[in-house]
């Protein structure tokens, strides 16, 4: 192999570290990516990841060590970067979103140009995609949005994108969009491009990586070739061992029935009960009306009637004002009150409980909550639900940017709550996490096109049932 004709890396960090405070984040990484690989980044939560692609963008610079792009600065190296927090302006149109990222849509006729392009991507990236460039963002979707902002990232323009970060970019997308993604990934890749992938669904990293990179507390643990790699090697890299439960074991038995809707969705005590079908059609709204309908005349005597898991956790989750510990206890109050008061000892007694129980990467539950990683913020909405005595758990997507490890300890929470009569209705864009619920619901234009149930709950039946109004092969 002639190491001369080899390309220039865009990127190339040198004994990178950083610092907040007394925390390293990041120590001692080496690492270049060059045009025509996908490199998949993977490592649980809080491992670094997030502080790398910090250093890669530029948003931050590194407290040790240096980080070198191409043309000198991430901008005009074509750096892009899709974040597991979607950063789109909520009163801004998709095609206004554009012009923040694109500095060179300036002048009196910038609208037509960043329509153009907008559009460009999208049919790209997502074909059949029906999103209009003139739609206000808070009109749309959690997928929607996420499509929106990925698209942006592929855009042509301003300069034209070398390397594209993409973290957890199929989080709210269903099978069929994610489909269009990774192969969208692989064209980009083959053309010269230069992907970061980062993603806990270790499927879709084997799908498109060229080589990847393990990180763990801070540091680079491994890297090679995909090709190298096994499932269950990678997941020893990342230095966790995956618990999970026996998938078949599902309840057989029905408890007295404690929801119902018009809608025909039906769940029992002790009953997990999943929402399918491909995004945005009608499960979060289901969720929403089954909430409001069980908490409209609560007025906060006695423990909840009933609690939620946010999959958009900045919009409906988070409270970013505020502590770890009070954003865990806020759902559980009623239990931690005394004399009309909150018991802060008991809070934060709770929230220590629930650090460890779940894995909240942290050593201090006073700390804010945007001290935490991306999952490790989907961590504290989880334990905020399960903390309560709330009978009933509606879980909109909750396993977005949660890793691989964490995901099978929540699901054998989730089984052992079920197993004490705890009813959990679980919306997922995931159809693997489908087939963990005793029955499934499957959803197509706002109603519900097919009931499975046990062993009938195959991703198979999930998607034709999505796409075939409920004719599910025999």
């Amino acid at each position: 192999m002639d190491l001369s004709a080899a390309p220039a890396p865009i990127v190339a960090l040198a004994g990178a570290g950083r610092s907040f405070g007394a925390v390293r984040a990041l120590a001692g990484v080496d690492l270049s990516i060059a045009p025509g690989e996908c490199l998949g980044l993977v490592g649980h939560n809080g491992a670094g990841k997030s502080t790398l692609v910090n250093l890669v963008t530029g948003a931050l610079a590194p407290s040790e060590g240096s980080v070198r792009h191409a043309a000198g600065d991430p901008r005009a190296s074509g750096v892009r970067w899709v974040a597991q927090e979607l950063s789109l302006a909520p009163n801004l149109t998709v095609a206004e979103n554009l012009i923040l990222t694109q500095r060179d849509l300036r002048g009196l006729g910038w609208r037509n140009p960043a329509r153009a392009r907008i559009r460009a991507a999208l049919d790209r990236v997502f074909p059949d995609h029906g999103l209009d460039a003139d739609a206000t963002v808070a009109d749309l979707t959690l997928a929607q949005r996420q499509m929106a902002e990925i698209a942006m990232a592929f855009a042509e323009g301003g300069p034209d994108p070398r390397l594209v970060i993409l973290d957890e970019p199929t989080s709210s997308l269903d099978a069929s969009r994610a489909g269009q993604l990774l192969e969208h990934v692989r064209r980009f890749r083959d053309g010269g491009g230069a992907i970061v992938f980062i993603s806990h669904i270790l499927g879709e990293v084997f799908a498109v990586a060229t080589r990847i990179v393990v990180m763990r507390d801070g540091r680079i643990v491994d890297d090679r070739p995909a090709g190298g790699f096994t499932r269950s090697g990678l997941v020893e890299a990342m230095g966790h061992v995956v618990r999970g439960g026996d998938r078949t074991e599902r309840r057989n038995d029905k408890g007295p029935e404690v929801v119902a809707t018009a809608e025909g969705l039906r769940a029992h005590a002790g009953e997990v009960v999943g929402l399918a079908g491909l995004a945005g059609h009608g499960q979060a709204e289901a969720l929403a009306r089954l909430f409001l309908a069980r908490t409209s005349a609560w007025r906060g005597r006695g423990p909840v009637p009933v609690a939620f898991v946010a999959g958009d956790r900045a919009r409906d989750g988070v409270l970013p004002l505020w502590s770890i510990a009070r954003n865990l206890s806020l759902a559980g109050l009623s239990l931690l009150t005394r004399a009309g008061l909150v018991d802060r000892g008991a809070e934060g007694a709770l929230a220590r409980d629930w650090r460890g129980r779940i894995g909240i990467r942290t050593d201090d539950v006073d700390r804010p909550i945007l001290s935490l990683s991306g999952g490790n913020q989907q961590k504290v909405l989880f334990a905020r639900a399960l903390a309560t005595e709330a009978p009933i758990v509606l879980m909109d997507d909750p396993m977005r940017g949660v890793d691989v490890g964490t995901k099978a300890e929540v699901y054998d929470m989730i089984r052992a709550e079920a197993a004490r009569g705890r009813t959990f209705l679980w919306y997922s864009t995931e159809a693997e996490e489908m087939t963990l619920c005793d029955r499934a619901y499957v959803f197509r234009n706002g109603r519900i096109a097919a009931e499975l149930a046990g062993a009938e709950i195959t991703e198979e039946r999930l998607l034709a049932a999505s796409f075939e109004m409920g004719e599910v092969p025999g």
